[in-house]
Formats: C-alpha cells, sequence, structure tokens
C-alpha cells in the first residue's frame, strides 16, 4: 500500500487487462468453464496489484473477486449489506456472496495468494464456525452495472457441516440460511451477482 497526502493508506488490489478476459472468452452473466478461465486469470504474468480508488471506475481492468457462497442440508445462507463502509453501490441489498478483493498486503504469490486472500476475506465478514468443503463452481460477470464492469467473481460453493455463520462486520445484516428456492423468488431484492447465482446455481 501506499499513502495519500493525509496518510491514509490506498489500498493495492488485484486486476487483469479487461482485454485478458475477453481472449480467453467474454461472457455474460455465468459461466461455470472454470478450467477455461481461472489458471490464466491468476497467472502472475497477466496480474498486477494497482491503486483500488483508481481501478474502481477503470473498465479496462478488472479487479478479481472470490465470491463465496454458505449452504448446508440444502439451505442457502443470505444476509442484508448495510450502510457502512464497503462497495457504496451495493449498500441495502441482499446478498448470498462473501468475499472482497485481493489485496498487495496478502503475502503468498498465484493461486495460494488468492486462497489466502478469500479466507481473509471470510474471516473479515463472519465467523465461520463449521467444518466445510468448498469447491470453485464458475465465474460471475457482469458489464451492465458501473459496479460489475470493473469486478469479475469467482464463485465458490462452501458445503458445511452446521449452519454456524455468524457475522463479524457490523455491515452484515439479517443473516440466516433459507430454502433457495425462497431465495430465488425474491430475487429482485438481491444484488446483481447474487441474482446471477439465484438463477443459474439454484433457479
Amino acid at each position: 500500500m501506499t499513502a495519500t497526502a493525509s496518510n491514509e493508506p490506498i489500498e493495492h488490489v488485484l486486476v487483469v487487462p479487461t482485454s485478458l478476459f475477453h481472449e480467453i472468452g467474454h461472457f455474460q452473466g455465468f459461466s461455470d468453464q472454470v478450467d477455461k478461465y481461472v489458471k490464466t486469470l491468476l497467472d502472475p504474468a497477466h496480474t498486477s496489484f494497482r491503486p483500488r480508488n483508481e481501478v474502481e471506475d477503470d473498465p479496462g481492468f478488472k479487479q478479481l473477486i472470490p465470491y463465496c457462497i454458505f449452504r448446508h442440508d440444502g439451505k442457502v445462507f443470505y444476509y442484508k449489506r448495510g450502510k457502512k463502509g464497503g462497495e457504496g453501490r451495493l449498500h441495502s441489498k441482499r446478498s448470498i456472496g462473501i468475499g472482497g478483493h485481493i489485496s498487495s498486503t496478502d503475502r503468498l504469490s498465484g493461486d495460494r495468494r488468492y486462497q489466502e486472500a478469500m479466507h481473509r476475506e471470510i474471516e473479515e465478514e463472519v465467523f465461520l464456525e463449521s467444518r466445510f468443503t468448498d469447491v470453485c463452481v464458475g465465474l460471475i460477470n457482469d458489464d451492465e452495472t458501473p459496479v460489475g464492469k470493473v469486478h469479475l467473481g469467482i464463485v465458490h460453493i462452501f458445503d458445511l457441516d452446521a449452519a454456524k455463520v455468524r457475522p463479524r462486520e457490523e455491515t452484515i445484516l439479517e443473516t440466516g440460511f433459507a430454502d433457495p428456492a425462497e431465495l430465488v423468488r425474491n430475487a429482485d431484492e438481491f444484488e446483481t451477482w447474487s441474482q446471477i447465482c439465484l438463477k443459474n446455481l439454484f433457479g
């Protein structure tokens, strides 16, 4: 991280050129072609760390975001985003995804850095008090919204032994586990990435 004139650190986040995503194969919505995309997208030859405040409005880069969905006994974890902190464009929306940016302060490299960042983001946002298995199931791209134009989601499903997920951040509100069909029926209340996952993974 570097510092601004006011000595506040500027987060540097992992990005890939949007042109690389188009070379591999552009899509709108959801793709389950994990092997086609993830290895190339996480290859250090293509990635760089850039100031978050610059790339948030630069569609020339895609910020890579682990997007983690928790499931127990067929039911999916959900929550509502509060109005403090985080991505302001998503405030007050419901969500089924936990995750965030891969930062230059995540110490490892390549796939290991990605895994470290994913688990750091989970630990920052919730108390995950269950054993689990996780699998990467797809990617999300949404060029139809300002947030989506500059982010690319890598979707993981965590199957939990117990429904033990509690909010750690004060911005995570109204949590619970629900039948996916119920969430699909109320999909218009959710952020776009969650809508895409509900439709393609649980619809």
